[in-house]
């Protein structure tokens, strides 16, 4: 009788405490969509910071978490790919394997701190490359940790399979493996880059921000995510007001990668 009143209470809280997030995770859109919708304008796409607008902001991002794609997935796959296929489980692997747990829930900031040590500090100048090396060091570690796991899903017996055809250890993991579980492997990647797309606090301290249009890393490099801390900041409306549109946009990016990321799973595992 005790452990049934205990299985309905832990029941009861439990439905208590999902409906109370779904609510507040409801509320939190609703205002940002009530509000981002209302503040938005059609200029506000081909104006830069500077002129109200956004358009900078968005290629700043996406440059920065591109460059990081660029450096993080084929360092993050290469080490999955080690630990999986060529380390036989020794305790080297082991310690890699817990330092990028670690190093996945460690706060973006501490990383945005040790970056502005490496990259910033002894130059005295902030840089978009700062910034990408920093959103890099934050993918590296779901990139490892998503291929580790992906390539541990592939049966054995695929292997034996290419190995019994003559083939040599890398062209199976290559030919054979990888493409077995490159589904698993890109959703692991549109989520890392879903990540590091609406990171702040990195930015801060690596690439500062910049009202212009620009292309050069070697500078300030324009943030959207650092523009909104910015323009929350701000006394006037009309910088709230595009700091409200500019969280909706940003929000709806993520989103629309998250979902393709669920999408492509569900599509797998169907």
């Amino acid at each position: 009788m005790n452990r049934l009143f205990l299985n309905k209470l832990i029941l009861i809280l439990s439905t208590i405490s999902a409906i109370l997030g779904l609510v507040f995770l409801f509320w939190i859109l609703l205002t940002l969509s009530i509000k981002g919708i209302s503040s938005m304008h059609f200029s506000m796409f081909t104006n830069d910071l500077v002129q109200n607008g956004i358009r900078n902001l968005l290629v700043g991002q996406f440059m920065m978490a591109g460059i990081a794609t660029l450096i993080g997935v084929p360092i993050g796959m290469m080490a999955g790919i080690y630990l999986r296929e060529y380390s036989n489980q020794s305790k080297v692997a082991s310690i890699l394997r817990n330092l990028s747990d670690v190093m996945m829930s460690a706060p973006s900031i501490v990383i945005g701190v040790f970056v502005y040590g490496i990259f910033v500090d002894p130059v005295n100048h902030y840089s978009g490359w700062a910034g990408s090396v920093a959103l890099a060091i934050m993918m590296i570690p779901i990139v490892i940790s998503t291929t580790d796991n992906m390539l541990s899903l592939v049966p054995k017996e695929l292997r034996e399979a290419g190995i019994a055809l003559g083939g040599s250890k890398h062209k199976i993991i290559l030919q054979i493996v990888i493409k077995a579980a490159k589904v698993g492997i890109t959703t692991g990647i549109l989520l890392a880059f879903a990540r590091i797309i609406g990171e702040t606090a990195p930015l801060l301290f690596t690439s500062a921000n910049n009202s212009y249009m620009t292309m050069n890393l070697n500078d300030q490099f324009p943030s959207l995510t650092v523009s909104i801390y910015n323009l929350a900041n701000y006394p006037d409306k009309p910088s709230k007001d595009l700091a409200w549109a500019a969280s909706f946009i940003l929000t709806v990016i993520v989103l629309v990668i998250n979902l393709t990321g669920r999408y492509l799973t569900r599509t797998k595992k169907r």
